[in-house]
């Protein structure tokens, strides 16, 4: 077995010593910070909406983000906005789930299934053949690799001996990459056609319905306690969206989702995303960067190729098949799948089905290949 050397050790964000821009902007108060983030964001943001970028109120904060995170920061992301923010767009979701979407999904769950499974087992032989070769040290690649449930991965993967940063940064370098690439074959086939109809203007400040916004706040409020006091992974969104989306059939709540408040929670989603992507974790997984990279683009690639497939045998159009089969950020696609004319509800069950069979096949599986990948070496 390879030394971990350089590839495996540790560095911290005192390990890499900050000069230049990088120095200047640790050195700077927190409140100002905060300011060039926001500004940053807005600035990137409103350049990728004018090019017609779908979700570029995601996309925008996240490069600001990773910008700033490279520059050297000392701010993060607090849990409670940002649980806040998982919840919000959980009932983005629920609000376009009718009984007729249910019932169709009841009718084809196998195909959910199976391409869930294609997905989580081209994963899987992924990760394992990334283990054996030793690109990664130890069993890393095998956490690092499942589609989706990063927190629990991360965790699983510390628990079990390998480098949890490294977990961390393929999983959220997948999440960027997959969210860029959807977001740009969202603008490419759909020519930057909104999911608006064309030539309504965006309402930014409506009146507010507190009959529809104050129930919107409340599963705001849910996300957050979820978040708090619950250890489930993907909790302040899953839960919340399931509660909301039995609420919406039965008739019983409806949301009032207004744009601002959209775009409120895109960014703090964008934002912590980006924060993580550190001087120090980057100097950290450097030298194995292209070999994930490009662990991550055959992956994607596998997963397009399921696309075509249900584009080509079954007539699902492309957008929508490539969103639904996109491996990983759950909540990212949502934002992209939203803000463009493709079948939202398909995109988020094959999502939804896919995190559930990760969630609770991956760790076991993991588990087992990582024993073998230690026991032989």
């Amino acid at each position: 077995m390879r030394p971990a050397s350089a590839a495996g050790a540790r560095v911290t964000d005192d390990a890499v010593p900050p000069v230049g821009m990088a120095g200047t902007a640790r050195r700077m108060p927190v409140p100002l910070q905060w300011l060039a983030l926001l500004a940053l964001s807005i600035l990137i943001g409103s350049l990728l909406d004018l090019v017609g970028m779908p979700a570029a109120m995601l996309l925008g904060p996240m490069i600001a983000a990773i910008v700033i995170a490279v520059f050297g920061t000392t701010i993060a992301v607090p849990k409670a906005p940002y649980h806040g923010a998982q919840a919000a767009i959980g009932c983005l979701v629920a609000s376009s789930i009718t009984l007729e979407i249910l019932a169709t999904f009841l009718r084809d769950w196998p195909l959910y299934v199976g391409v869930v499974l294609a997905v989580v087992t081209a994963s899987g032989v992924l990760g394992g053949l990334m283990s054996r070769w030793h690109v990664l040290p130890g069993t890393t690649a095998v956490w690092g690799s499942w589609p989706g449930a990063a927190t629990a991965m991360m965790v699983m993967a510390e628990a079990f001996g390998a480098d949890a940063r490294l977990v961390g940064f393929m999983q959220y370098l997948r999440v960027i990459l997959v969210a860029f690439a959807a977001a740009l074959m969202a603008g490419f086939w759909t020519d930057g056609e909104a999911a608006a109809p064309v030539g309504t203007a965006i309402v930014w400040f409506p009146p507010l319905d507190w009959s529809h916004f104050g129930p919107t706040l409340g599963f705001v409020g849910l996300g957050i306690l979820v978040g708090r006091f619950l250890a489930i992974p993907a909790g302040p969104f899953l839960l919340p969206m399931a509660i909301a989306v039995a609420l919406t059939l039965g008739g019983v709540v409806e949301f009032q989702l207004p744009e601002w408040f959209l775009v409120l929670g895109y960014g703090i989603l964008g934002w912590k995303i980006g924060l993580g992507f550190t001087r120090a974790v980057l100097a950290h997984a450097w030298q194995a960067l292209p070999k994930i990279v490009g662990s991550i683009l055959l992956l994607m690639a596998f997963c397009g190729g399921i696309a075509a497939l249900l584009h080509v045998w079954l007539g699902i159009d492309p957008v929508t098949a490539y969103l639904a089969t996109s491996p990983g950020g759950m909540d990212s696609i949502a934002i992209i799948a939203a803000s463009t004319n493709v079948d939202l509800p398909f995109v988020m069950a094959l999502q939804t089905v896919r995190f559930v069979i990760v969630l609770i096949a991956g760790p076991p599986i993991a588990r087992l290949v990582a024993r073998r990948i230690g026991a032989r070496d």
